[in-house]
Parts: structure tokens; sequence; C-alpha cells
């Protein structure tokens, strides 16, 4: 018996050791170890787990861009590290009791948010792209400026108002869908509210914290199983409309103090393998906008990717929306040159 001992003890100290803070010189062999955007997530699950022993400046953050392809997520994920080596107190995920409470306030905000949903207008700035599937190098085909009124009455409505910068006269409607391209929609009422349905039965487990826009965050996981997705699934244009039921697997970001949803992202998993849509994705920001003296959780921008497959070979499609001056519902959305201010595509 006693000689069993020591191997077992050798292998609780190496699993120890493993779980250490990661040291600078071994988060840089990880970076250097990066071949491809699937090695970037144990990278960044290393982080989130084990946390750094060493103070992130201008060149590890440098670093880390370059070798990642610009991650967000190990980006963001290195912040986060970076401020519990500083802060381990306020950066320490709540206790499971905790963690049900602030998921079930943030659940009565979110709701109450949808059903106190002010009338108002915005206009959408839309920059849509496209890429072979997988290799991030984007080519920008179009800008759009849309008008968007919402009111409880008639819910949301659309009008194109200019592409590529040239007016377009259009008619008022239920949707952009009628467009070419890739669109979508759904993110002042529906991507949240489906997620805190009741009969989404919804699954959540804190997975960190995070800093957004200056608001303490906890970072949630969460899954909607494929036949709890009632208010979700994929469709495709063309000469007869298809779609695929899907279910849904993401993450959210709620303000630790106000127990409000600033950000959320999530893909769709499930979908019908012979259904021509292979991938989706969405990121949306939401922030506190002023509509007529008063304030309200509204989305400022969203990032949608889909990946088609056709003639043995797949296409990736990117719409990015900013939401720029909210309105009171019946004011006038007017051109004002805010498409020649959107950035330049990335680079891989």
């Amino acid at each position: 018996m006693k000689k069993l001992l020591i191997p077992i003890l050798l292998a609780a100290l190496s699993v120890a050791a493993q779980e250490k803070p990661i040291a600078q010189a071994e988060y840089v062999k990880m970076l250097y170890g990066i071949k491809g955007a699937a090695s970037v997530q144990p990278v960044v699950d290393a982080l989130r787990r084990r946390g750094i022993a060493f103070p992130v400046t201008d060149g590890v953050r440098g670093l880390t861009r370059s070798k990642s392809g610009n991650n967000d997520d190990l980006k963001r994920a290195l912040e986060e590290a970076e401020r519990r080596r500083q802060d381990p107190g306020s950066t320490k995920l709540p206790a499971p009791a905790d963690s049900t409470e602030i998921l079930e306030k943030t659940r009565q905000n979110t709701l109450a948010v949808v059903e106190e949903m002010p009338d108002f207008v915005v206009k959408q700035v839309i920059t849509r792209s496209e890429a072979f599937a997988g290799t991030g190098n984007w080519r920008r085909y179009d800008t759009l400026v849309i008008g968007v009124s919402y009111s409880t009455k008639n819910g949301e409505q659309y009008r194109v108002l200019s592409k590529n910068g040239a007016p377009v006269t259009s008619q008022l409607s239920n949707s952009y869908s009628g467009l070419d391209g890739a669109t979508s929609g759904g993110e002042f009422v529906e991507d949240l509210s489906k997620i805190f349905a009741r009969d989404s039965k919804t699954t959540f487990e804190a997975e960190s914290t995070d800093v957004v826009r200056g608001r303490s965050t906890i970072v949630y996981n969460y899954e909607i199983e494929l036949a709890n997705n009632k208010h979700g699934g994929v469709g495709l244009k063309g000469p007869v409309y298809s779609s695929s039921p899907a279910g849904e697997k993401g993450r959210i970001w709620i303000d630790r103090d106000n127990f409000r949803v600033l950000r959320v992202e999530y893909k769709l998993t499930d979908i019908e393998p012979t259904f021509p849509v292979k991938a989706v994705t969405k990121l949306i920001d939401y922030d506190i906008v002023d509509i007529a003296g008063e304030k309200y959780l509204l989305p400022v921008l969203s990032d949608f990717r889909g990946t088609v497959e056709s003639g043995g070979k797949r296409f990736e499609s990117r719409n990015v929306i900013r939401f720029r001056n909210y309105q009171k519902y019946g004011s006038e959305v007017k051109l004002v040159g805010d498409e020649e201010d959107v950035p330049a595509d990335e680079k891989p």
C-alpha cells in the first residue's frame, strides 16, 4: 500500500502545478502554439480557469492580437485575467444560491423591459460583407441605412433609406428581408425574451466575470435545447423560403449591480444536416439610451454571421448593425452621412 502512495501523491502535485496561475513564459508558449481558430479556445479556457501571474503590458496585448488573429474571446479573457490578478475579490463568481437569485432578478428585469418597450424610431447603419467560410477575409459588398420604428401597436417596421450612400425610395414593411443578401432581426425583443421565456427551459452556468463599458458583469453560459427552442430557428431566402428548427447555445453578460443583460452572443445548434445553412452566430451589445428624457436599455451593436453551403463550397456572410440616434416615435429618420464613418472590415 505504501508503494502506491508515492505515484498518487506525485500525480496530485502535478495536477496542482498545472492549475497554478499561468506564468508569462508559459502564456507566450501557448500563443506560439496557436495554429488556427480552433486552437484558440484551449488558451481561453486556461486563462479563465487558472488566471495569470504576470502583469499584462502593451507588448503582451500586441502579441496576443497577432498570434490569435485578433480573437475577441482571447483578448477579453486576458483582460479579465488581469483584473482578477489585481483584485481577486471583486472578480469572484457568486455562490450557487446567489447565482440563482441574480438570474431570477435578471429574468424579471428583462421581461419587464420587453413589456415596457417604449415607442421609438432609430437608424440602423448596416455593413454587409462576405468571405469564403473560415478565412476571415471579409469583402464588404454594401452599406445600408434603414429607418426602424417600433410601437406596441405595430411592432417593428422598417424602411430602407439608402444603399451605398445613394438614397432609396422604399415602402414601410414589417421586415427588410425582401432585400437581396443576408438579413437578420430580433435584436430589440425576440433574442432576449426567448432566453428568459419559461417554455425555453434555458439552463445557465456561471463561467467568469468581465467588464463591459465600465460595468462589472458576470458571464453565464446558457443553452436552449432543440425541443424547447419554440421561438428560434434559421431561415433561408430564395424562390421558396425554407427553414430549419435549431437549438441555441451562448453566453450572456449580466450587470452585477443592476441585473441587466449588457451583452449576448450565441450560436445555433442541431441545424438539420441537409439544410444549406450550416452555422449561425450572433452578438448583441445593449446600453442605456436616452429617448425624450427617459432612459431605456436597447441594442447599440449587433454582429450576425451565417455560413451557407452552395455547389460544394461554403460561404460566410456578415452583417454588422450599428444603432444610432434613438428618438421618440413619430420622429423622422434623416440621412446625415453616418455610413461614411463605418470602420473598415477586419483582416485576418
